[in-house]
């Protein structure tokens, strides 16, 4: 005879051997089934071996009780209801649902008959009187906390929840260096990001511009007069799209990530403009003021 219980005994041994796989397994941010797709195939097996075990204690289960006399089977089935696992569920379900049995409905039948159709005097369900009254408590408190004692406003918990996405959205960009554009480029510091633009300076820019920045075929990067406008946007801009038509220099958005424009716009301004070149070029362009 098959156990009502069989197929939770299977959930409840299938979520805790998941449980002690994800506790053990050192998966980072993302879930170990999900960043190990033989964690996935481990769990379909486990699943497929429970399963497999209980039909397996079924069928043992079943070939027992054949073999036993008539009077024996009855004595076992009873045994097997009075021990049943579900008994407190049908209870609790009986209490929460609050309807009078069949034999029973006599007792609160209305002396309303409609062509043979009668109706009952049934009470509102336990269930939804309680979370009627929960209602009425979660009203009275809300009143008191945010119209009595003035807690937090609507306005206060949206300029909360713009800071805490403008912070995720900071640190979204420090990790998605690739994202910057001309409108979020911002000068770069770190000495990572400047030895790294200045590698590339060096193997990109020197034929132009010297190693120094002081100009050759472009204009000097050393002094204030900017064609296109200093500031990192602006020399962000100019490396990406490019100098005058005609004129100026290649547009190196194909060449370079963003990432990339950003760091060797930084190393210019941060390690060439305003130092002394060798031999500098003549000031092309104005003075730019920030």
């Amino acid at each position: 005879m098959k156990s009502s219980l069989s197929w939770l005994r299977v959930l409840v041994l299938f979520f805790t051997i998941f449980g002690l796989m994800e506790f053990f397994i050192d998966s980072g941010d993302k879930p170990a089934f999900i960043a190990y797709p033989m964690a996935q195939l481990f769990l379909v097996f486990v699943l497929f071996l429970l399963i497999a075990i209980e039909l397996i204690l079924t069928a043992i289960e079943n070939i027992i009780f054949q073999a036993l006399n008539e009077e024996a089977k009855k004595k076992y089935l009873a045994s097997k209801s009075e021990s049943s696992g579900w008994a407190w569920g049908k209870k609790t379900y009986q209490k929460l649902l609050g309807s009078k049995p069949i034999e029973a409905e006599s007792e609160i039948i209305l002396d309303h008959n409609y062509d043979g159709i009668k109706e009952l005097d049934n009470k509102l369900p336990p269930w939804w009187v309680y979370m009627f009254y929960a209602t009425i408590l979660f009203g009275v408190i809300y009143l008191f906390r945010f119209h009595i004692y003035n807690d937090y406003t609507q306005d206060m918990e949206y300029e909360q929840q713009v800071a805490a996405a403008q912070l995720e959205i900071k640190e979204y960009k420090k990790n998605a260096k690739d994202l910057v554009d001309v409108t979020t480029v911002e000068l770069l510091t770190d000495i990572g990001d400047l030895k790294a633009g200045e590698k590339i300076f060096m193997s990109n820019c020197v034929a132009c511009h010297m190693a120094d920045g002081g100009g050759g075929i472009g204009p000097n990067l050393t002094d204030e007069y900017w064609m296109l406008g200093s500031g990192i946007k602006n020399v962000f801009n100019t490396i990406s799209e490019g100098g005058r038509d005609g004129k100026g220099m290649v547009a190196w958005k194909q060449i370079l990530k963003p990432a990339e424009m950003a760091q060797v716009a930084s190393y210019i301004l941060v390690e060439i403009n305003g130092k002394e070149a060798a031999d500098p070029k003549a000031t092309e362009g104005e003075v730019w003021e920030d």
